[in-house]
Parts: C-alpha cells; sequence; structure tokens
C-alpha cells in the first residue's frame, strides 16, 4: 500500500511538472509573438550601417532602397551563395550595378542565423562601425537580434522587418504555415541560452 501511494505521488508530480512546462511554453509563445516588431524603428534615421539577413523575400530589395535613399554609406549582406557576386546580386535585384556596387559587401561564411551575427560582428568591428539597421523578416527578428546582442554589445542595433505576403502575422492562429514558421523561431530562439549553457559547461571541461 505504501508503494502504491508512492507510485502515485510520483505521477501526480510527473503530472504537474508536465502541465507546467507545457503552460510556460505557451505563456513564452505568446510573449514571443508580441516581441515581434511590426513596423520600421526610426525609419529615417541614418546609421553606419545596413545589414541585411538573406533567407527571405523583399528583405535585400529593402536594404538596396534604403542605401539608395542614404540612410547608410554601406550595406552588409550575410549569408550569400557562394556563386553571387556584387554585380549578378543588383542584376537580380533590378538596381544598376555601377551605382551601389562599391558600397555593397557580401558576406558568404554564414549558413545559418548564428553565422549571420558572427559574420556581421566580424564586419562591423572591421569596419569600426558603432550603428546598424538590421533588415529581416519579422517573425525572424527576435532571434536575430538576441545573436546580435550577444556578438555585438555595444552597437546600436535599429530594428527594420519586412513582410512577405505570404506571412500572415495578424491571426496567424489561422493559417498554418504562419503558424508553423513562427512556432518554429520561437522554439530555435529559447533554444539560444540552452545552447550557450552547453558550450560554457564544454567549454569549462576543456
Amino acid at each position: 500500500m505504501p508503494l502504491l501511494r508512492r507510485n502515485k505521488g510520483r505521477k501526480r508530480k510527473t503530472l504537474a511538472f508536465g502541465i507546467l512546462i507545457i503552460a510556460s511554453w505557451i505563456v513564452g509563445l505568446f510573449w514571443f509573438i508580441d516581441s515581434i516588431p511590426k513596423t520600421p524603428q526610426t525609419p529615417d534615421r541614418k546609421t553606419d550601417a545596413i545589414v541585411v539577413l538573406t533567407g527571405g523575400t523583399l528583405r535585400l530589395e529593402e536594404g538596396l532602397d534604403l542605401l539608395e535613399r542614404g540612410l547608410a554609406d554601406k550595406l552588409f549582406v550575410s549569408g550569400v551563395h557562394h556563386a553571387v557576386n556584387v554585380e549578378e546580386l543588383l542584376r537580380l535585384s533590378r538596381e544598376t550595378p555601377s551605382k551601389l556596387d562599391c558600397c555593397i559587401t557580401l558576406g558568404y561564411e554564414a549558413d545559418n542565423t548564428q553565422g549571420n551575427a558572427m559574420e556581421t560582428a566580424l564586419w562591423m568591428h572591421e569596419q569600426g562601425f558603432k550603428s546598424m539597421r538590421l533588415i529581416t523578416g519579422g517573425y525572424h527578428m527576435p532571434r536575430s537580434l538576441m545573436e546580435l546582442q550577444y556578438v555585438l554589445p555595444n552597437t546600436e542595433i535599429i530594428l527594420h522587418p519586412v513582410y512577405p505576403d505570404h506571412v500572415k502575422l495578424n491571426d496567424w492562429y489561422l493559417w498554418p504555415g504562419t503558424s508553423l514558421l513562427i512556432i518554429g523561431e520561437y522554439n530555435k530562439t529559447i533554444f539560444i541560452p540552452i545552447r550557450r549553457l552547453l558550450t560554457r559547461l564544454i567549454t569549462a571541461k576543456d
């Protein structure tokens, strides 16, 4: 009988812990959605650089438009495919190569958001820049910002989200594609501190 009671007690504790984890995840998801920027910050403010993280539509077009408008003197595009050069990039974006290619630097090393941050930080340090306008998808902005602030703690980062037509942030729960996109981003974002903790523990052992 005492053993049966102990087993029931363990099951109740396990169930309560599971419910707590699920509830925390749901609360965090809504916090994450609320943290997604809806509009660009200070859209006319000039910064040292404009940084575009590749991987979605409208990002490069927006970056080139802002560069042409004089909101920065340099544009850095992180995560570019190795087969692409500045002239080809401008041609694909229907810009005039001779007009902007002098002001654009392409980063070829990054293949994920953490890599984007490290690649961008190296370029920012090389240029001696202290402020940047970050262009990426709105749903991708919280994770990108977390990664960039970690490697560029003293850099002012102005958020400039873009929203492709297929991403329906309003009533996102009614759109399966957008729901999966946001939940995926949320899960990747909450894993960042876990990844950093594991890295510190492994480094400490070495």
